[in-house]
């Protein structure tokens, strides 16, 4: 199958994501994390080589790559910091769905600056009282006019605060999944607020805060595509933003992987280097093995997205669920392999284990994962 075989210029591409994630990134990320730091400027960098709006047109300053690229370049970012590739990731998620169900007027307003990171922007679906049953939502959007006005509370919110718009899925009347709305929110909108930064295991590079919407009012044309709409928007942005966020998991893996193996040929016990050791050496091959098909598995669910096959909803959820899995587990051997050192902070395998734990939290629990699998296997019969 072709997603086997990476082209000249898929190589081009990771390796020039790689190039930054070490150049730009990596020195950086312990540092960033302690003091829970947002590099803005860093992103900036990355929204310059087109790392802002990887799967975006180009008519509004997009790159129109595919989503297998997306994937080669979140993975090599994550091997600088799981976190800021997670967030650019989440950036490039509302960014699309701005370009894919915005009118032409909303793509004119926001879309380049978007594209070039002069505006960040975040996702928000989660309420403190609705994670996995995203329908249950309860932010209510009233229609006053040429307005509307939002009320209600966001959870988990990456990038609040910091980030300058904010794709919001709000409810425009009760009607289950067809009665919840999409909205874009600028920054300065009256009745926008934000809760304080969220104290958190790991993710520290990017603030996490709710966005609390108290009459926030903001213009009708802000309206993201149709009322009763936002659902269907939701779950497309979700479809990529799954895959995003394996590929963060994956290069996560893939980096303390390596670090491993270099702390294995340099370690001694009885007499011994670690590597001359079966025992570790099967689990070092464990690992990669684990790794390999987990890349394999997350380019095919991308092939599938890009090709809009049937079953790519559900090789989206699978990916997610196998992959960020797998790469925690490949992550927290890693730091096993290590010893003490590994709960070190300067070794950095730690903050890699504290990163991508919360993988298989967000952009639907890996339970709901399994859900949408099941559901899929059923409906066929």
């Amino acid at each position: 199958m072709s997603f086997f075989a990476l082209n000249d210029d898929h190589r081009a591409i990771a390796e020039m994501a790689q190039n930054f994630a070490r150049e730009k990134i990596a020195p950086h990320a312990l540092d960033w994390d302690e003091r829970k730091h947002f590099p803005v400027d860093v992103l900036r960098e990355a929204a310059a080589l087109g790392m802002a709006a990887i799967y975006t047109s180009e008519d509004i300053g997009g790159s129109a790559l595919s989503r297998l690229d997306a994937a080669l370049i979140f993975e090599a970012l994550a091997r600088g910091c799981p976190t800021i590739a997670a967030y650019l990731s989440i950036h490039n998620m509302s960014t699309w769905m701005i370009d894919r169900f915005g009118d032409e007027s909303q793509r004119a307003k926001w879309g380049p600056s978007l594209s070039r990171m002069d505006l960040l922007a975040s996702y928000c679906l989660t309420e403190p009282a609705a994670g996995s049953d995203a329908a249950a939502i309860k932010m209510k959007a009233r229609r006053d006019g040429d307005c509307y006005v939002l009320n209600g509370v966001k959870q988990f919110i990456s990038g609040a605060g910091a980030s300058d718009i904010y794709v919001i899925i709000a409810r425009t009347s009760d009607d289950g999944a067809r009665g919840m709305t999409a909205f874009v929110v600028e920054k300065d909108a009256p009745g926008l607020s934000f809760g304080a930064n969220e104290r958190k295991m790991g993710w520290n590079a990017q603030p996490t805060r709710q966005v609390i919407c108290d009459d926030c009012r903001i213009p009708a044309a802000n309206r993201l595509g149709e009322e009763g709409h936002g659902f269907k928007i939701a779950m497309a942005g979700l479809d990529g933003g799954r895959l995003n966020i394996a590929a963060c998991s994956l290069g996560g893996a893939a980096e303390a992987l390596d670090k491993a193996v270099a702390y294995m040929a340099e370690r001694q016990a009885f007499n011994k280097k670690l590597n001359t050791f079966q025992a570790l050496q099967f689990r070092l091959a464990d690992m990669a093995i684990d790794l390999e098909a987990s890349r394999s598995f997350l380019w095919r669910a991308a092939s599938a997205l890009d090709a809009k096959t049937p079953d790519a909803t559900a090789l989206c959820a699978m990916a997610k669920k196998f992959v960020t899995d797998a790469c925690f587990t490949i992550a927290n051997d890693a730091l096993q392999l290590h010893g003490g050192y590994g709960y070190l902070a300067d070794y950095g395998v730690e903050k890699i284990v504290r990163d991508l734990r919360v993988h298989q939290i967000l952009e639907g629990s890996n339970e709901i994962m399994r859900l949408i699998v099941a559901r899929r296997l059923i409906e066929e019969k």
